[in-house]
């Protein structure tokens, strides 16, 4: 059975497609070096509109307004710019308030498309511009080390790596955030307190890693200017030994972090990356793996969500406590104990 697999790896060759979800303009050129943080498209995806009722503004009949319009169709005005008028002694005039492009005009009335901020994509990664896809993005290739999580929102950002806990299921807690941290990222275990969310915001971090967070903490997360990334899920969980032994001995290394909401059918996760130079070997990031014995798993699923095992041997069909007949593996967890659960639940760490 194929499994979903979670990468883990000290160094491979890092390629994403960034890409806008609508037709927009493509900024950088094929072979430009981008950062993380770097808007590589954009795109207007919903313009806003406003009416001006030329009659009332000049003071008179709809009929007679259409004589004083001055834009026409398709025509762009700046902030300030006159739309109709002059009228009488006083010189009333309707001008622009925002600068759009004209719509429609006629019947007393303007319709401006303003124009609104547009949808910034970001590179999501620091490296090379080794493809262009026009009007819609680029793809970006680094090499260094990867660590995939679970959830993010939606923020990206790097830093150099700051290393806050010494044990997967240590807390992370106000009193370790200081101004020393201002600019960078920090690695830190679970979070269940909202003023550490509050405090790293006022410390002006560029990214905040955790093992994992209490589900009540997600509308503070949300607000951050900074991204988070959850790399094992809500609750108070520890870190997986596998991330944890990387990202712990990688203080003081450049952190990419992209926090982006995972999207299971586009195949996004939110990822560190922690670049490396292009001429290190690395090693493939396979995207599809069978289960097999040995094999790293974290349970995705059930009472035990979040906890990580290693896979002792395939069941094959097995009929489950509920009744239910599934595809099955033993699972030994790291506290030792031995679970029989359904491979639907699981996922590989690779």
């Amino acid at each position: 059975m194929l499994a979903p697999v979670v990468h883990v790896l000290p160094v491979t060759l890092v390629q994403r497609k960034r890409l806008l979800p609508a037709t927009g303009k493509v900024l950088p050129r094929k072979g430009q070096k981008v950062t993380a943080a770097e808007v590589i498209a954009e795109a207007n995806l919903t313009p806003d509109h406003v009416l001006l009722d030329v009659a009332r503004g000049l003071g008179v009949s709809i009929a007679e307004a259409d004589k004083y319009i001055q834009r026409q169709q398709g025509e762009e005005v700046a902030v300030g710019d006159v739309i109709a008028g002059p009228v009488g002694l006083a010189r009333r005039v309707v001008r622009a308030t925002q600068p759009g492009q004209v719509v429609l005009a006629g019947g007393g009335q303007v319709l401006l498309q303003l124009e609104g901020r547009p949808l910034e994509l970001r590179a999501g990664l620091s490296g090379i511009v080794t493809g262009l896809y026009p009007d819609q993005g680029v793809q970006v290739e680094t090499v260094g080390a990867l660590v995939q999580g679970v959830w993010g929102n939606g923020r990206v950002d790097s830093g150099l790596l700051t290393v806050l806990i010494k044990s997967a299921g240590e807390e992370l807690t106000t009193d370790r955030l200081d101004i020393s941290l201002r600019g960078g990222v920090v690695l830190g275990g679970f979070c269940g307190d909202a003023n550490v969310l509050r405090d790293a915001e006022e410390q002006q971090l560029r990214g905040l890693i955790l093992a994992s967070m209490s589900s009540a903490l997600v509308p503070e997360a949300m607000k951050v200017h900074f991204p988070i990334i959850i790399l094992d899920g809500f609750g108070r969980l520890p870190m997986n030994r596998a991330a944890f032994r990387l990202l712990s001995t990688s203080g003081r290394r450049e952190a990419v972090v992209n926090a982006a909401q995972w999207d299971r059918l586009a195949g996004n996760r939110p990822e560190v990356i922690l670049p490396l130079p292009p001429t290190t070997q690395t090693i493939e990031a396979s995207e599809i793996v069978q289960f097999s014995a040995d094999q790293d798993v974290r349970i995705t699923h059930g009472p035990h969500i979040g906890e990580v095992g290693i896979l002792n041997r395939l069941l094959g069909m097995v009929t489950l406590p509920s009744g239910i007949r599934s595809q099955a593996a033993e699972v030994q967890l790291e506290n030792d104990e031995s679970l029989v659960l359904p491979l639907a639940n699981l996922e590989v760490l690779k």
